[in-house]
C-alpha cells in the first residue's frame, strides 16, 4: 500500500494534488502545531500577470495550537466573499471561469469554522471534481503520541496502516534517508512535479500557483493529464 502524509493546505499547488493521486491512501496532519508563516490557510493566485497572495483570516489564538484547534475570524465570511470577488476580477476572461467559480463559491463559502475542517472538505471538494479516488484519513484518528515527530511519526503512521510505500515531496530529500526506511520495511520515494505549463492570458508563465490557476485556464481532461506528470525518485 502507497501512503503519503502531509500537512493540511488551503486549495494548494498542482503537486500537492498530485501526491494525492499517486498513492493509495493520503494522511492530513491535523494534531500538529499551527504554522503562521507556512502556507495552511493563505496561498497565490495571478493578477496582471504576476502573483499575489490571500489568506483567510483566522482567530487570534496561542501559536502553540495544533491545527485542529484554530478556528477561523468572526468577520472570515464576508472576507472570504472579499477574495472571491478577487478572484473573479483576475479570472474572469480564463477559458474554465464559468465552470470552476461555481466550485471556488461552494468551497469559499462553507461555512464551517474550525480551520482543519474547513481545508479537509475544500481538498475532499477539489478531489471529487478531479475524480481522485484515494482515501484521505486524519491524523489525530491514527497516531497521537506527541513524543515522536519528523520521521519517527512518519514511520509509525505507515506501521499503523501497514503501508509498505512512502512517498514525500521532493522538498523531503533534506529530510529523509532511504536507508532508515528500508530498516523498517518501508520503501521511500520522492514526488517531483514536472515541467507543468500553459497559456495564462500570454502572459509569462507564473509556476507553483495554487490550483485555483491552473482550474481557471486548462479544460479538465488536460488537468487530469497534469496529474501524472510527476518524476519519483
Amino acid at each position: 500500500m502507497k501512503l503519503a502524509i502531509m500537512q493540511p493546505y488551503f486549495l494548494p499547488y498542482l503537486g500537492y494534488f498530485q501526491l494525492i493521486n499517486a498513492v493509495d491512501k493520503f494522511v492530513v496532519y491535523d494534531n500538529i502545531q499551527y504554522t503562521k508563516k507556512g502556507w495552511i490557510n493563505r496561498n497565490r493566485i495571478l493578477s496582471n500577470g504576476s502573483d499575489i497572495t490571500f489568506s483567510i483570516p483566522l482567530k487570534k489564538d496561542s501559536d502553540y495550537l495544533d491545527i485542529n484547534k484554530r478556528f477561523l475570524a468572526d468577520n472570515s465570511q464576508q472576507e472570504k466573499e472579499k477574495i472571491l470577488r478577487v478572484i473573479s476580477q483576475n479570472y474572469k476572461k480564463a477559458s474554465e471561469f464559468q465552470i470552476i467559480y461555481p466550485l471556488l463559491e461552494k468551497i469559499f463559502l462553507n461555512e464551517e469554522k474550525n480551520l482543519f475542517k474547513f481545508i479537509l472538505k475544500s481538498l475532499l471538494d477539489i478531489n471529487s471534481f478531479l475524480e481522485i479516488e484515494t482515501e484521505l484519513s486524519v491524523s489525530s484518528e491514527i497516531y497521537r503520541d506527541k513524543k515522536t515527530n519528523g520521521k519517527d511519526t512518519v514511520m509509525e503512521i505507515c506501521k499503523s496502516l501497514k503501508a509498505q510505500h512512502y512517498i514525500n515531496p521532493v522538498n523531503g530529500k533534506e529530510l529523509y534517508n532511504k536507508k532508515e526506511f528500508q530498516e523498517v520495511d518501508l520503501n521511500l520515494q520522492f514526488l517531483e512535479m514536472g515541467p507543468v505549463s500553459y497559456n495564462q492570458f500570454n502572459d509569462e508563465f507564473v509556476s507553483h500557483l495554487s490550483i485555483i490557476d491552473i482550474l481557471m485556464f486548462n479544460k479538465k481532461k488536460k488537468v487530469l493529464d497534469f496529474l501524472n506528470l510527476y518524476y519519483l525518485s
